[in-house]
């Protein structure tokens, strides 16, 4: 049991009726239609679920990562769709919050406050996914306007967002020396949006290129000092990781769970439910653990952060192992929930098929588990 303050238990009930009663009952329809939920945004924003990392004075709640970790938790596991929304935009108020100036802050803050609007950050091109130091977009400073020129693929909201956190390289020097981060807005003169991929899974998120064309971005929409992009990317990336990528794995998971509980006291053969069987009983037990096990370690994490544990290669490792560890038991229990189906797992009548498609995102997104198993050997060898 995760202690949960009252503010942050009436937040999780909120959430739980909001999910079950308007968004859970169209994810069979979004899955199939892969169409965008533009109905999610209005819902999601009308219950102060898109403002929820700004602060008091702009009508947020400055939300810590133990409280975005337990929205994220719970809004996955009743839908994925909607949970994905709160994670993408969330990210670019988190950044602007932790890296912005006071100027940033008040000019990207007040419209969010007053709008439904949504974000997106964008790292991954074409030629450089885990080797992030070595992406390729420019930007080159001409007067008061950064011209960028590049690509991003694989960006969550890509094509919906309002606001892009992007990274690019603005000096001469090679590597995570020579990046910067901007916030890009999507009117930006030069800023057009690419190829929507089809995916496997997380259907109804789209997930699209970025194009910049001699794009013409403010000099004020550069956080930080020019060069201070990968030191974002990093820092900010292990908490992005346990509330974002970490909490998504842990709520498909529990979902997968549910449904194979439900499904094994109500499925009969040989004359009882398949619940009563001992191998059900094991499979269903160890899925129960792993999962406890990871909402451990990721709600551990995120106490860590929120009373201020200065330790960063700690903290970076114990974010990878949280990402790594929650979305392998998501491929893990959501494999095991269509085996408790049977056949009928199997099929797309079935919600355990489109959690097991769901689950298999994670483990790619947000650096691979491969990449999280390198940093966690280095910390541990260091």
């Amino acid at each position: 049991m995760i202690y949960l303050s009252e503010e942050q238990e009436m937040i999780r009930d909120m959430i739980r009726k909001l999910a079950s009663d308007k968004l859970a009952p169209r994810i069979d329809e979004i899955d199939e239609s892969d169409e965008f939920p533009w109905d999610f945004v209005d819902i999601l924003g009308e219950n102060g679920l898109l403002r929820l990392l700004l602060p008091e004075d702009y009508s947020g709640i400055n939300a810590n990562t133990k409280t975005l970790s337990m929205v994220m938790e719970e809004m996955s596991t009743l839908c994925l769709p909607a949970a994905v929304i709160i994670m993408a935009t969330s990210v670019v108020q988190f950044i602007i919050r932790s890296r912005g100036n006071d100027e940033q802050k008040n000019r990207f803050f007040s419209t969010m406050s007053k709008l439904n609007k949504m974000g997106a950050i964008a790292i991954t091109e074409p030629d450089n996914g885990s080797n992030a130091a070595n992406m390729k977009t420019k930007a080159v400073l001409d007067d008061d306007t950064y011209i960028l020129n590049g690509s991003k693929c694989f960006i969550t909201n890509g094509g919906v967002a309002d606001y892009y956190i992007i990274f690019a390289r603005t000096g001469p020097d090679k590597g995570a020396k020579g990046l910067s981060c901007f916030v890009v807005e999507k009117e930006t003169p030069g800023f057009s949006i690419g190829k929507k991929e089809k995916k496997m899974g997380m259907r109804g998120s789209p997930m699209a290129e970025l194009i910049f064309d001699n794009a013409m971005v403010p000099k004020a929409n550069l956080l930080g000092n020019e060069g201070d992009g990968w030191r974002i990317l990093m820092e900010e990336g292990n908490l992005m990781r346990i509330w974002g990528t970490a909490t998504i794995g842990l709520g498909v998971a529990q979902c997968a769970l549910d449904h194979a509980v439900n499904y094994s006291k109500e499925r009969v053969q040989f004359n009882q439910p398949i619940a009563y069987f001992q191998s059900i009983q094991f499979k269903l037990a160890d899925m129960a653990i792993k999962i406890e096990t990871a909402r451990s370690l990721i709600y551990r994490v995120a106490d860590m952060l929120d009373r201020g544990e200065k330790n960063f290669k700690m903290i970076e490792a114990l974010s990878s192992m949280a990402k790594c560890y929650s979305t392998d038991i998501a491929m893990q229990i959501t494999t095991e929930a269509v085996q408790v189906f049977g056949g009928y797992g199997y099929m797309k009548d079935y919600p355990v098929e489109r959690l097991m498609r769901d689950a298999k995102g994670g483990q790619i997104a947000d650096g691979t588990n491969d990449i999280q198993r390198m940093i966690v050997a280095r910390y541990i060898l260091s």
